[in-house]
């Protein structure tokens, strides 16, 4: 049926066309359309000052940049098979690069959509411009500390804590910032004149789109941040973007494919933007993530050490418009998971207000995490590995007490012995040779 409305749609709004950007002092703000549909999403600034001095041309480039990615979200609402981009300059490299990230990023979208597609035909983009300016940087060579995305996770609070010996010189990143991500970087010591980024509105006409029985589903959300956290550490002087993305999230979701719900937090995607800004934009703030060598269950491990930051972290995404675990979805049970090979019941309940593995309504999520002939979860959730390990762990932990019922179904299983992840290094990243040696004497 999802097809049926792609085609027809597709057939009924053939073309997309990003129109424009404008871009202030306070912030930027674009505008698209579908047909008559008008689209004009907006941007505006937290606690950054546009520097005296800088490259215009530089400026505004980024933000067209962040138009490209930004233009998916309202794309994807009937998918025309042509793009037309109005504004900024694109050579054919780059239309293959951008045609890449959404061709990634969306995978998930088509695949529960039941969209049957290919790269070659789902979209074309064409550019009335191919002649990109040159840019300069007025922080060249004084660039130092960095800037951290914070989405208010334990991934995030590692990364932090791991570069509080560079704190004076580091900068806390939040898009929409709310009172968890806030309260996160106020625990790691960060006062709200070291906290900057942005409110990101969406155009409500997306959303009467979408009511309207128009197509919806995942974007690559994490490239927004990967282009915005790049503007406000060209405009702040960083020499870093330090990301907390992890090796694990190179893991599919669907078995056989190429299906990955964290494509855009993918080595593919983190080596593709590296590319980006030293072809295109400059070779400094350089984007990398800290944690990439490490997997989820270490990251786990490590969180555990900081339990200063147990009442104030949030992963979950059903209950992050009200800073709470909604406890009734896949990614909270699957960090309950991985907390409970490290923590005590009482702990976790004190976390999370409930034992989460002790209800078995959760049954189905909690298969589809740990069953590998089942699709995983469509969250940012760890390997299979990592999870079958914290289930190993946490059944250890509880041997002599009263067991939580889906561990106690789980022990009547035969898994086999997990494999043992405390000693993983994935070489296959980008960290700085300074700063390599935090996840070497950190594991």
């Amino acid at each position: 049926m999802t097809l049926d409305k792609f085609n027809e749609l597709r057939s009924e709004h053939p073309e997309f066309i990003y129109h424009s950007y404008s871009v202030t002092d306070g912030g930027f703000s674009f505008h698209f359309s579908v047909d008559s549909y008008e689209f004009r999403p907006e941007w505006k600034f937290c606690g950054i000052t546009v520097p005296d001095g800088i490259d215009r041309k530089l400026y505004e480039y980024i933000v067209f940049s962040i138009g490209m990615v930004e233009l998916v979200s309202y794309w994807k609402c009937a998918c025309p098979p042509r793009v037309k981009v109005q504004c900024g300059a694109l050579s054919d490299e780059q239309i293959q690069w951008w045609k890449k990230l959404y061709w990634g990023g969306l995978g998930e979208f088509f695949y529960r959509n039941g969209i049957s597609t290919d790269f070659d035909s789902f979209m074309t983009i064409e550019c009335e411009s191919r002649e990109q300016p040159a840019f300069s940087d007025i922080f060249a060579g004084s660039r130092k500390g960095a800037l951290i995305p914070v989405g208010g996770g334990k991934d995030s609070i590692v990364t932090l804590e791991l570069l509080k010996n560079m704190q004076q010189d580091n900068l806390c990143f939040l898009i929409n910032p709310r009172k968890t991500t806030t309260d996160c970087a106020h625990t790691a010591g960060y006062d709200d004149g070291h906290i900057v980024g942005f409110t990101r509105t969406i155009d409500p006409e997306l959303l009467k789109r979408n009511a309207d029985g128009w197509l919806n589903g995942h974007t690559p959300f994490s490239a927004i941040v990967a282009f915005s956290s790049y503007l406000a550490a060209v405009l702040t002087g960083k020499k870093y973007i330090a990301l907390s993305n992890e090796s694990s999230a190179n893991e599919g979701n669907v078995g056989g494919s190429d299906v990955n719900h964290q494509y855009s937090k993918s080595t593919a995607f983190e080596r593709d933007f590296r590319e980006y800004c030293g072809k295109w934009l400059l070779p400094e703030p350089v984007y990398f993530s800290l944690l990439r060598p490490w997997t989820e269950w270490q990251i786990a491990k490590k969180f555990v050490q900081y339990p200063r930051y147990f009442p104030v972290f949030r992963s979950c995404n059903l209950g992050s418009k009200k800073d709470v675990w909604c406890c009734d979805c896949a990614k909270c049970l699957y960090v309950y998971i991985m907390l409970a090979a490290f923590l005590d019941d009482d702990t976790l309940v004190s976390i999370f207000g409930t034992d989460m593995l002790d209800n078995t309504d959760h049954r189905r999520l909690f298969m589809a995490l740990e069953n590998p002939d089942l699709d995983k979860p469509f969250e940012c959730v760890g390997t299979r590995a990592e999870i079958k390990l914290a289930l190993h762990r946490a059944c250890e932990r509880r041997t002599g007490k009263k067991m939580p019922a889906l561990l106690a179904e789980y022990m009547r299983e035969e898994h086999g012995t997990p494999e043992d992840l405390d000693g993983y290094f994935d070489e296959d990243n980008f960290v700085p040779a300074e700063l390599i040696g935090l996840l070497k004497e950190g594991k």
